[in-house]
């Protein structure tokens, strides 16, 4: 489909459904959410010299998981955004079937997007191509075609490239899926970015003592930190554990050492990057002052989203919070950036029993606390939290079935902290050595309400809605 065909659509579901979307009382008033139809995957993370740019999977024309473009938001404070012209959209034949994620990088003072082409064919195969495109004067992006085709032992399933430069060199890795079936991260390396040599597998099924880890593995992402490597991934297939791996999908980390000349991570074991519900194809980046910065798409795929209640006002799913990332004795540690405190509105402190505790108003709030004993809080009837016997409980009603499920993380809980918003909840606990994070729809209002026997010292801001603008013209 031509570009033109496609930017017709686009305008018409822009023009036909944002102020259905923005009806909605499930709408998010701080997180980034599309203005009209499905989002996923954060992609294109990178901070150039007009601020942060964060590009998002995007279906403009439907709730449901079609010919992606790469929608574009863009802010100096990673509190106000505002859109900018859509990146890509799937109109050459090698991404027909959608532009899918990938990543960004600055090179000769001019953001590179680096993404898969997704192509289908009628008898139900399919291949994938690693595609470039540079940001031209005007802020848009000129597409430079393929510069990585399918290689040879792996299915069509190769996507997800995330590029960094390192010494003298870039390097890129790719999730895939081998002629065995089993998730993998492949490796290049490239003098420049449209021509690169394949090392070999980073990592994957089989490799570093997993044994069987999962068909698929999506969404690589490999930086150094705090003196080691962290590969942040999704591999797919994996098998609930007890408390681990409940969801129908996984998003976790290895951390390791990289020996560059041969492509390889040596690693240790697989850990969640967060325990609640909604969480996936998440994408980091290093900020100018040294923080590792990182998104979440919060939804699954596959996962219950036919059934999503937001479908009935035209739009689907949300971004987390962005968060700062430490690594301390090998432990991924996940904070809210802190940035996200210029929303705070005036706040209060309150201590004393935790029943005597009174009624907040939990639709767009920042929570801080500690406690000592067990106790629970409500939230608008439509979920739950509750520490008792050093386990931390997440309990939400599904939209599509009704029943209440759960979530739970196990030790002693030091202090928690709670970001809401009209339909989620990020929990940070013990200054993010956990994270939980949910999608929830309660009514307009969420009143929060305290129980339990515990003495409660608790701090409170309302947090402001932050719209987005659009500044600039979508073509």
């Amino acid at each position: 489909m031509s570009e033109l065909t496609l930017l017709h659509k686009l305008a018409r579901s822009l023009m036909t459904g944002q102020l259905r979307a923005a009806a909605d009382p499930h709408r998010p008033q701080w997180h980034l959410a599309p203005p009209v139809g499905l989002l996923n995957d954060p992609v294109g993370f990178v901070e150039a010299d007009d601020g942060y740019h964060l590009c998002y999977q995007w279906n403009p024309l439907a709730c449901a998981h079609g010919a992606k473009f790469w929608g574009h938001w863009r802010s100096t404070d990673l509190v106000h955004w505002q859109h900018e012209p859509v990146a890509l959209l799937p109109s050459e034949e090698y991404e027909r079937n959608g532009c899918y994620s990938g990543s960004a990088v600055l090179h000769e003072g001019r953001i590179h997007l680096i993404y898969t082409g997704n192509v289908k064919y009628d008898d139900g195969s399919r291949t994938a191509y690693q595609c470039l495109a540079r940001q031209r004067d005007d802020g848009t992006f000129e597409k430079l075609g393929p510069v990585i085709d399918l290689p040879a032992g792996y299915t069509g399933h190769v996507r997800d490239p995330k590029v960094w430069r390192h010494g003298d060199h870039w390097y890129l890795v790719l999730g895939a899926q081998d002629a065995q079936l089993k998730g993998q991260v492949l490796c290049y390396r490239g003098d420049d970015l449209q021509h690169w040599q394949l090392l070999g597998e980073l990592t994957g099924s089989g490799h570093n003592n997993l044994g069987e880890f999962g068909y698929m593995w999506e969404c690589p992402d490999l930086f150094s930190l705090d003196g080691a490597e962290v590969l942040i991934c999704c591999p797919q297939g994996l098998s609930p554990q007890a408390d681990r791996y409940q969801n129908l999908f996984q998003s976790g980390y290895f951390v390791g050492q990289m020996d560059y000349a041969q492509g390889r991570l040596t690693h240790g074991d697989f850990t969640e990057l967060d325990l609640g519900f909604e969480f996936y194809a998440p994408q980091t980046t290093q900020t100018r002052d040294g923080r590792r910065l990182i998104y979440g798409w919060m939804g699954l795929p596959d996962d219950n989203e036919a059934s999503h209640p937001t479908r009935d006002y035209g739009w689907q799913h949300q971004m987390t919070c962005p968060r700062e990332l430490r690594l301390i004795d090998g432990h991924l540690y996940q904070t809210p950036a802190r940035e996200l405190s210029a929303l705070r509105g005036a706040g209060v402190r309150l201590s004393g029993p935790v029943a005597e505790t009174p009624v907040l108003d939990g639709r767009c709030a920042e929570l801080h606390l500690t406690a000592s004993g067990p106790w629970k809080l409500d939230l608008g009837d439509a979920a739950w939290l509750s520490y008792s016997q050093q386990t931390l409980t997440l309990c939400r009603r599904n939209w599509r079935t009704g029943e209440w499920e759960t979530r739970r993380w196990h030790g002693e809980l030091r202090d928690l902290r709670l970001l809401l918003d009209a339909s989620s909840i990020e929990l940070f606990i013990n200054e993010g050595e956990a994270v939980m994070s949910a999608r929830y729809f309660p009514g307009e209002s969420v009143p929060l309400r305290w129980s339990g026997q515990a003495e409660l010292q608790l701090e409170y801001w309302p947090l402001s809605p932050c719209m987005l603008e659009w500044d600039t013209p979508m073509s």
